[in-house]
């Protein structure tokens, strides 16, 4: 074995003895004969020029390769109690081996002995001083442990010096520098670290703090973002700092005025391109950030932004309202622009589907009015949400790749959203009531909007949405789908997502996607003009004043949407108790209701009855209105109308319910 040592003074450095006496080289060919001495071996040292050569002639050793592997594997998985000996045992048999000390003072840095650390790891040196982990390592405990940076930046320095491409040793070298104040400095060499290896997030997280300080917000921002896209699962510590870091720099440029200034000049460009003048207009008194009023929808000639200044970065919405105006505005250029309809037969179809639910909540003992907001609510929102999800995933890279200035106003915004739409999937009251179907269509959108969020920012959320494993499948399936489109999306394409979506969710029997041109100019029948809904990405938007007065030619026979639904079950849950009885009890039942009517039935919470023909049931006052009407429309129909109960349209749809016939 030949040992090769440049006589420098990093080697006297090693050998203190020869040091302190005026590094003699006599002095230091002693140390080294003494040092590398195995067994009865004594090596043969001799200094020609700058290079000191050190032969050892020992005999050949039984290959140790397969211990050394284990002690890494055991040390690998952190059981230094079970590798320490292995590497004592083996640096016993064989002395020459620089990784076996090397590891071994990792190992004791791990354990918190730092002096006995230094000492292997000079000795891993002694027989390989080009060894880069021991040097790097030497640096690390100087400048973490010891707080000497002097001499931190000497093992550094030599890491480099023996590998000029040796980015781990530069990078922590230039770290050094930025705890010691001289950022410049640092970051000099932590962007020559990059240059060798741009995929360590060390050196991207070093670059953002450096940047940062420096008042270089959006570089700090961008490195910020790329080490949370470069961590990996062993890099925890370090990603929860650069998200800090991240959170931090957004939150400090969302007070700068630079969402406005984007916005502004957006919406200048937007006007001129459609001709139409875009108003915004401040307001607390819409349910999300920002919206957008679109002209034709109103009847009139100009575009209104409306937005909450109570949420931070507002701007982001904002923008991104611009954004769903200007696809808009394309795809009507190709005249391929969709409108999203919904009608009373599609939210029949709704009820009709998850009328279990509804019994449920009846029979919880919710008023019915607030049975009947709730389902108006969940059949407006999971349309709403079939709609946003796949046109949302555009919007938002569009405005990542073309406003650079936006990106931290986006961060903090989508974060937001996101942890919002997890919220509202895994709440308890959600899980219990929400029919599991729509709860669990609503959380696959949702994870959709997490997985482009991490593919924008490198943070990923998606364990935290409590997902069975089909509906991470799915939802990385959809997404899927939308990264083929993303590739070379054309105008409107994007209303095609949605419709295969809607087709894949099971939700197309609730919307319908028309031609605007063909909506507007040709669309007269009554279901279109029943419920027209055009989605934005935070609300169901309609024309209601165009809605109203188109709709008066056709009221007296439109559906009515706005039903009692806890009549509509109680009907339902009448004809079929009614199936079971004779014509002759359905009508005596009819008439003892009738009797108990001349007292007065009041339907509000806390008023009970019981009836004679159906003694094991207690009535509240809607459940037993709701018998009343059945009961005479099956047995006296003729004189259902004396009842003067407003209750046909109610009826209408529990006939539907009921399969079209009150058995």
């Amino acid at each position: 074995m030949i040992i090769v040592h440049k006589l420098t003074e990093f080697l006297f450095d090693l050998f203190p003895k020869a040091k302190a006496n005026g590094n003699s080289n006599d002095m230091l060919i002693e140390e080294l004969e003494k040092y590398y001495t195995f067994g009865v071996y004594k090596p043969k040292v001799q200094i020609e020029s700058d290079l000191v050569q050190i032969m050892i002639d020992i005999p050949s050793i039984i290959n140790q390769k397969p211990a050394f592997e284990k002690a890494v594997a055991f040390c690998e998985k952190r059981k230094f109690g079970e590798a320490k000996p292995i590497l004592e045992k083996l640096i016993k048999a064989n002395p020459t081996v620089s990784e076996y000390h090397r590891v071994l003072g990792q190992i004791f840095s791990e354990e918190g002995n730092q002096d006995e650390a230094i000492n292997c790891l000079i000795d891993a040196l002694k027989w390989e001083p080009k060894n880069g982990y021991a040097l790097i390592m030497m640096g690390n405990i100087f400048a973490r442990e010891k707080d000497d940076f002097d001499t931190a930046v000497k093992y550094y320095d030599q890491a480099v010096v023996q590998n000029p491409k040796d980015h781990i040793a530069i990078n922590n070298l230039g770290t050094n520098l930025i705890q010691m104040g001289k950022w410049e400095e640092g970051l000099k060499l932590l962007e020559k670290a990059y240059d060798i290896n741009p995929n360590y997030p060390n050196t991207n997280y070093g670059i953002a703090l450096a940047n940062e300080e420096l008042g270089n917000t959006l570089i700090a921002f961008d490195y910020a973002i790329a080490t949370l896209k470069k961590c990996g699962i062993h890099d925890q510590n370090l990603f929860n700092h650069a998200l800090s870091l991240t959170i931090k720099i957004s939150e400090e440029w969302t007070k700068s005025s630079a969402g406005k200034k984007v916005f502004k000049e957006y919406k200048s460009y937007l006007e001129k391109e459609s001709g139409k003048k875009i108003e915004v207009e401040p307001t607390s008194n819409i349910p999300t950030a920002a919206k957008i009023e679109f002209a034709e929808n109103y009847d009139r000639d100009f575009h209104i932004i409306k937005y909450n200044e109570k949420y931070q970065a507002v701007e982001h919405l904002m923008m991104h309202e611009l954004v769903h105006l200007d696809f808009t505005m394309q795809a009507r250029k190709e005249n391929n622009n969709m409108l999203f309809i919904s009608d009373g037969n599609m939210k029949t179809q709704f009820i009709r589907d998850y009328s279990k639910s509804i019994k449920t909540l009846i029979g919880g003992g919710y008023n019915e009015a607030s049975v009947t907001g709730y389902i108006n609510a969940l059949f407006e929102g999971i349309n709403r949400q079939i709609f946003n999800a796949p046109i949302d995933l555009f919007i938002e890279d569009f405005l990542y790749e073309n406003y650079h200035e936006l990106k931290p106003f986006q961060f903090i915004s989508l974060y937001g959203l996101v942890t919002q739409g997890k919220n509202a999937v895994t709440d308890k009251r959600a899980t219990e009531f929400v029919p599991k179907e729509i709860l669990s269509v609503s959380k696959m959108l949702n994870l959709v909007s997490a997985l482009h969020f991490k593919d924008l920012f490198g943070f990923d959320l998606i364990a935290k949405f409590n997902a069975l494993p089909f509906e991470v499948k799915e939802a990385n399936r959809l997404y899927a789908e939308f990264l083929e489109y993303r590739k070379d999306r054309t105008a409107g394409e994007e209303y095609e997502l949605v419709q295969h979506w809607g087709d894949d969710l099971k939700l197309n029997t609730y919307f319908e996607l028309i031609n605007e041109e063909e909506f507007r100019n040709n669309r007269t029948d009554i279901e279109g003009l029943l419920s027209s809904i055009e989605a934005d990405p935070f609300g169901l938007e309609s024309n209601k004043r165009h809605k109203e007065k188109e709709m008066k030619t056709f009221q007296e026979k439109a559906q009515e949407v706005g039903l009692n639904m806890a009549v509509v079950m109680f009907m339902v849950d009448a004809m079929q108790v009614f199936s079971k009885m004779s014509a002759e009890k359905i009508k005596a039942t009819a008439l003892e209701i009738a009797m108990l009517g001349t007292q007065g039935i009041n339907p509000a919470p806390g008023n009970n009855y019981k009836l004679s023909n159906i003694p094991k049931k207690d009535f509240s006052g809607y459940n037993l209105l709701a018998f009343y009407y059945v009961s005479w429309a099956m047995a006296i129909p003729e004189k259902v109308d004396e009842l003067n109960l407003s209750y046909e349209k109610e009826y209408e749809m529990a006939l539907k319910m009921n399969g079209g016939g009150h058995a």
